[in-house]
């Protein structure tokens, strides 16, 4: 995979990267995600999961929020909509980056994805001609999540090990890059974020990009599978400290599952 990578240095730690996708690497790292998010089944592009009070969008399962609805996660498909609009993609008509999602509860949405009303395939539509440009912001939100996480600490040794170990994941030894380790962070910040939203945490302790490259094992020489080992660690640790109500040890077995694609 040909990935083309721009360093600004803005300081001795701190600097922003940015990766940019061919159309057939967006559509190849599209089909990942996908088959990660939803089996590759068209009937999970529009999708509201049992337990959640939120819907999920498109390849990534990207959270848009009803109305007034309020949540620790964080709110990523007016991001995603964003960028689209920003690259010129056509969008329905009452679709904006402001927008909020259609539907205001779960028994609302499920009449109207099953009446086939009109805004929702105008929705399904939407998406399921976008795969593309949804991998592509994957790949820009990527981009910023090293100088973000690198922001949100304050040790300059931790800067470094978060640096170093992100480009491990990233790069082969002779700086190449990595096929399987830029899906593998592409997949990870997607599927469970950069790690540095605060709200994002139960009882203190978070689950995202930043957390798993900080708890990673040094010593175990194949670095996705380090990732895959840390990722499990953290998503074992979320699932022991989230709400009972929330049944989240039901997930346990497909993150993993989702966790073994990104060494095996």
């Amino acid at each position: 995979m040909r990935v083309i990578f721009s360093f600004v240095l803005f300081c001795t730690i701190v600097f922003s990267t940015e990766i940019k996708l061919t159309k057939t690497q967006a559509n190849y790292i599209a089909k990942k995600v996908w088959q990660n998010e939803g089996a590759g089944k068209d009937k999970y592009l529009v999708w509201w999961n049992k337990g959640e009070d939120f819907a999920s969008l498109g390849i990534g399962h990207a959270i848009w929020f009803p109305k007034g609805h309020r949540e620790r996660f964080r709110e990523v498909f007016p991001m995603m909509v964003l960028f689209m609009q920003k690259r010129g993609v056509i969008l329905p008509s009452w679709l904006t980056p402001k927008s909020d999602f259609p539907w205001q509860t779960k028994e609302a949405f499920l009449e109207a994805k099953k009446t086939k009303s009109k805004q929702y395939m105008e929705l399904f539509y939407f998406l399921k001609r976008t795969t593309s440009y949804q991998a592509e912001f994957m790949a820009e939100r990527l981009s910023t999540a090293l100088p973000q996480m690198l922001e949100s600490l304050e040790d300059n040794k931790k800067k470094e090990i978060i640096k170093r170990r992100f480009y491990e994941v990233m790069h082969n030894k002779d700086g190449s890059v990595n096929e399987q380790g830029l899906y593998v962070l592409l997949d990870y910040t997607n599927f469970k974020g950069e790690g540095t939203l605060k709200s994002e945490r139960y009882k203190g302790e978070g689950w995202g990009l930043l957390q798993v490259l900080w708890n990673m094992d040094d010593n175990e020489m194949n670095k996705q599978k380090a990732f895959a080992e840390s990722a499990s660690r953290m998503l074992s640790r979320r699932i022991q400290n989230s709400p009972p109500s929330r049944g989240e040890e039901r997930w346990r077995k497909g993150w993993n599952v989702r966790l073994k694609t990104y060494w095996q």
